[in-house]
C-alpha cells in the first residue's frame, strides 16, 4: 500500500463531488481524461444520483469523464467494484514470488473496455488497488 496523496486540484474535485453529491470522499484519481472518486460502501447510487445525475452534471462541470467505486475493506469486493461495469465474473488473488497479483474475470464481450485503449483502464485500477490494498499486478481474463 501507499500513501494516498492529493494535489490541491485533486482537493478541489473531491471538494466540487461533495458539495454536488453530498457523499463523503474516501479517495480520488485524476486522469487527463477520466476522475475516479471512491466512496463508501453502500454509497455509490447516492454518489451517481438518480438516473445519474450527479455524474452527468460533475462531466459537464470539469470535462471529465467520472466513474464512481465503492470501497470495501475486502479486497476481493474492491476490485469487483472498480470493474463492476464490465461483468466481473470472478476475482482471484494469488502471491506470484514477492508479488500480490489479482486476475479480474469480466464479460468476454467487456474484456476489452475493461483494459481500455493502450491499458489505460487497466493501469487505473492497477494505481487503486496497489493505493488501498498494495495489490502490485492485476489482469483481465
Amino acid at each position: 500500500m501507499t500513501d494516498v496523496v492529493l494535489t490541491a486540484d485533486t482537493l478541489r474535485y473531491i471538494a466540487l463531488f461533495e458539495r454536488i453529491t453530498r457523499v463523503h470522499v474516501k479517495d480520488c484519481v485524476d486522469t487527463p481524461d477520466k476522475l475516479v472518486f471512491i466512496v463508501a460502501e453502500g454509497k455509490a447510487r447516492d454518489a451517481v444520483g438518480k438516473k445519474g445525475e450527479f455524474v452527468i452534471k460533475l462531466k459537464q462541470m470539469t470535462g471529465k469523464d467520472i466513474q464512481v467505486i465503492e470501497f470495501s475493506d475486502d479486497p476481493v469486493k474492491f476490485l469487483k467494484s472498480i470493474f463492476h461495469t464490465y461483468g466481473v465474473k470472478s476475482v482471484e488473488l494469488e502471491n506470484r514470488g514477492d508479488i500480490l497479483h489479482a486476475t479480474v474475470t469480466v464479460d468476454p464481450q467487456q474484456k476489452a473496455k475493461a483494459i481500455g485503449r493502450a491499458g489505460k483502464n487497466l493501469k487505473i485500477a492497477r494505481d487503486i488497488a496497489y493505493r488501498h490494498f498494495g495489490i502490485q499486478s492485476v489482469s483481465v481474463a
